[in-house]
């Protein structure tokens, strides 16, 4: 690799203060709005599948073009966009920390993550038990406590911390195939157990009211979602920690002076994200819970490891399409989506709950992978036009105006002037 360039040189900020936007790296901003694509093609299945079946891979029931469906995102999307996601965010770490730097940042920063956490907690219980929010505030508190690590480190510290813990699960997968011969009854016990927990899940979200979908989230938040962090965390902060240092590479402030970088780096992770995925697909893509759980966790630690290189090879397509003059025109279109990305990401949590679980339309069970796809575009149709009207009248979006409130300690001017 080319020795990097060094981190853009942007004017410096005397006080820790919002940005304005056109101070704002917009292919960052546009791949959070690819990003939050995305997330949202993966997560709206989980407000009409129990929390339980997590890990399970393609709904068994899914036949005919809602299976084509489902394999496509399984195969395109799964893991790929939370990986992305996260290496924005840590890009915006680096990026904070550059332009203010010392315990005036410490402090804006201390207090982001700490509202990041209550937004979180508040979505992971009162909406979805799926939040990854909390998980990002927490990651993001030890990466201020990792500030000191010489920065040249860092990227094969994130590597090593992301891809052990990918190559942990896989081999963890393993090791159950081994076990589960001699303990066949403790896991025939333990997947009962679990589909009755999914089938509870089932019939407070699809026909409960709020507040029994809110029991639910509670139950499931703390069983599953929480326990969960002991692999995620160190996956999230590694990939935090890969991101800050794309940014100080500098080449994102000019996608298009480093074409030659980001098709190498297209390069050198495409193919093995590809293999990855050969191996993951391998093991299966669907799985009988726990009955089968060495090979449900075989595959999903085989998809770990093709999600890293896959997501880079992502990012580094993105930025090469927004460097060209054609492709640029209409993914710029998807920066003002990005700017908003906590509104949007709550938003597509809130519109889903109202649209599958029982205090709203109650549609759980009754739209497929495919009208669920179809559902996901439309709706982020309509969120990329709002983000343009809206920031077009208003400096941030409604949860990001607020986030700053907090950060920093006074309210930002809303208006644009």
């Amino acid at each position: 690799m080319a020795a990097p360039p060094g981190p853009p040189s942007l004017p410096p900020v005397p006080v820790p203060a919002p940005v304005d936007a056109g101070r704002r790296i917009h292919v960052l901003d546009a791949l959070r709005g690819f990003a939050l694509l995305g997330i949202f093609l993966m997560n709206i299945e989980w407000f009409t599948r129990p929390p339980q079946h997590m890990g399970q891979g393609l709904d068994p029931s899914a036949t005919g073009i809602d299976r084509i469906a489902a394999l496509g995102v399984y195969v395109l999307v799964q893991g790929k966009f939370w990986v992305l996601f996260s290496l924005l965010f840590g890009m915006g770490f680096a990026l904070m920390s550059g332009r203010h730097g010392g315990p005036a940042f410490q402090r804006v920063y201390l207090r982001r993550c700490l509202a990041l956490l209550g937004f979180g907690l508040a979505h992971g219980l009162l909406l979805w038990n799926g939040d990854i929010l909390h998980a990002y505030a927490i990651a993001g508190l030890l990466l201020v406590a990792l500030d000191g690590i010489p920065r040249r480190r860092w990227p094969w510290l994130g590597a090593g911390l992301y891809l052990g813990m990918a190559a942990g699960v896989a081999a963890y997968g393993l090791v159950l195939d081994l076990a589960q011969p001699g303990l066949q009854q403790e896991f025939v016990d333990m997947a009962a157990e679990y589909e009755a927990g999914a089938a509870a899940a089932a019939a407070a979200l699809s026909r409960g009211s709020w507040a029994q979908a809110v029991r639910e989230n509670a139950h499931a938040f703390l069983t599953l979602t929480l326990p969960g962090l002991v692999v995620l965390l160190p996956m999230v902060l590694g990939v935090f920690m890969l991101g800050a240092w794309l940014y100080r590479t500098g080449r994102f402030q000019d996608v298009a002076a480093h074409r030659g970088w980001f098709a190498r780096l297209a390069a050198w992770t495409l193919p093995p994200g590809a293999l990855l995925l050969a191996f993951a697909l391998s093991a299966g893509t669907g799985f009988d819970g726990m009955r089968e759980a060495g090979a449900m966790m075989r595959a999903m630690g085989w998809m770990f490891l093709a999600s890293l290189p896959l997501a880079l090879a992502y990012l580094a397509l993105f930025a090469l399409g927004f460097g060209a003059p054609g492709p640029g025109r209409i993914l710029r279109w998807l920066a003002p989506a990005g700017r908003m990305a906590l509104t949007h990401y709550l938003l597509q949590s809130l519109v889903a709950a109202l649209l599958f679980h029982g205090y709203g339309l109650g549609l759980w069970g009754q739209v497929g992978r495919a009208g669920q796809v179809g559902l996901v575009l439309v709706v982020f149709a309509l969120q990329v036009l709002a983000s343009h009207w809206w920031l077009a009248r208003f400096r941030f979006g409604p949860m990001e105006w607020l986030w700053r409130w907090i950060s920093y300690g006074s309210a930002p001017p809303m208006r644009v002037r």
